[in-house]
């Protein structure tokens, strides 16, 4: 490991240099991911004002695709050119290729809040995840104040994960809205229902269809109510049968 090759009289952090040095792939992703929080965070919190929010919305999704293709390239090396049907269809199995697509859907598009929180809470936990990993090969007692606040983002990853397939999930309607507003194309709800139902079959990351089950359960619970009336009744039930017939079987 990096730790054992550092000898005890090295400088302090040169086991996380091999270590970065020794992934490098990862470490690109790293930095990717890294300043898709840094654009993220800025057009969320507008410092410097709405014009420039904007160009840090499209900063982000860019460097998130970019982050999402050496992802791809990670979990398939062998890339073909041809793009045979076989290949896609293995492609499109991989959450990588999913966010990758996303980032596309939304890249020139108006810019939308909640198309961000994603990308963010997705890059956070990675950048969690890996900066963990570079601090064990720093030394096992190093930064202990940041190992605690990466250990509390990893305690609250499944409440995170779950936010981002709510996320996922209103997103929709959110698009068909923008269209009807004059702030979407027509492509881009039929593009983003397409992600959605690779979101519902991934095998790596269940919460969007777990998300949807609870959701169908909730306001089921709330329609079956006395208080509820009728026409309401009927118009979530033919909903909830609409919804279901364009699921993907999984």
């Amino acid at each position: 490991s990096p730790m054992a090759d550092t000898a005890p009289n090295s400088p302090q952090g040169a086991g996380a240099v091999q270590f970065m040095m020794a992934n490098k792939l990862d470490t690109a992703m790293w930095l990717s991911r890294l300043f898709t929080v840094y654009c993220s965070a800025l057009f969320v919190l507008p410092l410097l004002g709405l014009h420039e929010a904007a160009s840090f919305y499209q900063r982000a999704l860019l460097a998130n695709a970019l982050t999402s293709a050496l992802r791809l390239h990670q979990r398939l090396p062998h890339f073909q050119l041809s793009l045979s049907r076989a290949f896609l269809a293995q492609a499109l199995l991989e959450d990588s290729c999913h966010y990758l697509l996303y980032s596309l859907i939304f890249v020139n598009s108006y810019p939308v809040t909640m198309s961000i929180f994603p990308i963010l809470l997705f890059s956070l936990l990675h950048v969690a995840t890996y900066t963990k990993k570079l601090l064990d090969a720093k030394g096992s007692n190093s930064l202990p104040l940041l190992r605690s606040v990466l250990d509390k983002l990893s305690a609250n990853q499944q409440n995170i994960l779950k936010f981002i397939a709510c996320n996922e999930i209103f997103l929709m309607p959110a698009t068909v809205f923008m269209l009807f507003s004059g702030q979407g194309s027509l492509l881009q709800p039929f593009i983003y229902y397409r992600f959605l139902t690779l979101r519902y079959s991934s095998r790596r990351n269940p919460y969007c269809r777990t998300l949807f089950n609870e959701l169908r359960i909730v306001v089921e619970h709330i329609i079956m109510k006395p208080a509820c009336p009728l026409f309401v009744r009927r118009l979530c039930l033919q909903s909830i049968a609409f919804i279901s017939r364009l699921a993907p079987t999984v």
